[in-house]
């Protein structure tokens, strides 16, 4: 019998996008795999709900409740910390909620499991949201510097890049690193941050073993069709497989850095694999910039759609324009290297997508955030 058949893993919020990959490959690499997840339905549209192994043990339950996460981690070697409320713009307006969930379950965790001893491996995934703008390079001069996420005033008054505060010129995105400040003031974003925090602290006051991960765009095949606070990716398609244009704000030159899930899941092994990580942060993305009216003329073409995007014009208050990751300490300390090619994970996106039930609700969502002055 291999040592990981010794040991059971919890992976919370593990009927998710991302957590059910992680509870699938933990079956695969010979782990007990248990589940708990509350099945939001904003996120599991019962057509769409995820299929998990038999072998795998799902206790429905919300991480905010004692009892049932006490219950979770009975017997517990090593947890893998996904279960989230997920989303910018409603962070805004639901802002007990996302902390509740996010800083007030993750803290709730810490403190169950600061009292269980046994645990090998914790692994908390958090979000590059948490950087607010990426790092930039003044052209003038070579300089790298940060600037805080636009204002409306900025836009009107420099247009849509950021500008050096000193100089205005406009700046260069580079891959941003680990070690820079985190510096969003969205909720989401504030509450991720507090995970990481929260999970680090405790893992050094009580010698536990603490890893986060914090992830990029994450993409591919089981990421949600119906909800609209999701990845931009899967709204784009919900809205092309509903015969609508893709729906992009400012000009659609804003650029992200896209992973895929399955690089994700690869990511989380290697750092069960090792204890060089532990007690560190690790950027976990592709590396690479990706606009988001690149996004959406490929899927354009992929679903032969005949529709074009829509550009707005419009601006979400907090929206950031540049953000890519640098992997090289995930590479240094984990052997971490992003192998699902951009075309060949859009295309298992796609594919995936005309198989299962979509609900466009952008419409719906957009307008919420417009009632609510999110949108300018």
């Amino acid at each position: 019998m291999s040592y990981q058949r010794r040991l059971k893993a919890l992976v919370t919020g593990g009927a998710g996008f991302i957590g059910s990959f992680v509870a699938k490959r933990l079956l695969e690499e010979g782990y007990q795999v248990r589940v708990l997840d509350c099945l939001d339905p904003q996120v599991h549209y019962p057509s769409a709900f995820p299929t998990l192994p038999e072998s795998v043990e799902l206790i429905v339950g919300d991480i905010r409740d004692r009892h049932t996460l006490k219950r979770g981690l009975d017997g517990v070697s090593v947890l893998i910390h996904a279960a989230s409320a997920v989303g910018v713009g409603q962070s805004m307006y639901r802002v007990h909620h996302y902390a509740d969930v996010n800083v007030g379950g993750t803290a709730l965790l810490l403190e169950l499991i600061a009292e269980q001893p046994g645990l090998k491996k914790l692994i908390v995934l958090t979000s590059m949201t948490s950087y607010g703008e990426g790092l930039y390079r003044r052209p003038s001069d070579g300089e790298l510097l940060r600037v805080p996420v636009r204002t409306e005033e900025e836009i009107k008054s420099f247009g849509w890049e950021p500008v050096c505060p000193e100089t205005r010129e406009s700046l260069s995105p580079v891959p941003i690193p680990e070690s820079a400040a985190l510096m969003a003031r969205n909720v989401y974003a504030l509450t991720k941050k507090a995970q990481e925090e929260l999970s680090l602290s405790i893992g050094e006051v009580y010698r536990l073993p603490v890893v986060c991960l914090r992830l990029f765009n994450v993409y591919g095949p089981g990421q949600s069709l119906t909800n609209p606070y999701t990845g931009v990716l899967a709204i784009f398609l919900s809205r092309l497989l509903s015969g609508r244009s893709p729906t992009l704000y400012e000009d659609g030159l804003q650029t992200r850095d896209f992973v895929s899930v399955h690089d994700v899941v690869e990511a989380i092994m290697r750092v069960l694999g090792t204890d060089a990580a532990d007690g560190r942060v690790l950027n976990i993305g592709s590396g690479q910039a990706r606009s988001i009216m690149e996004c959406a003329e490929r899927l354009i073409g992929l679903t032969d759609s005949t529709m074009m995007p829509e550009v707005t014009g419009r601006f979400r208050t907090g929206d950031i324009r540049h953000c890519t990751a640098d992997i090289s300490l995930a590479r240094k300390l984990i052997g971490y290297s992003p192998s699902v090619q951009w075309e060949d994970g859009l295309a298992e996106l796609v594919s995936w997508a005309q198989t299962v039930h979509w609900k466009d609700s952008f419409e719906e969502a957009h307008l919420e955030l417009e009632r609510r002055g999110l949108v300018t």
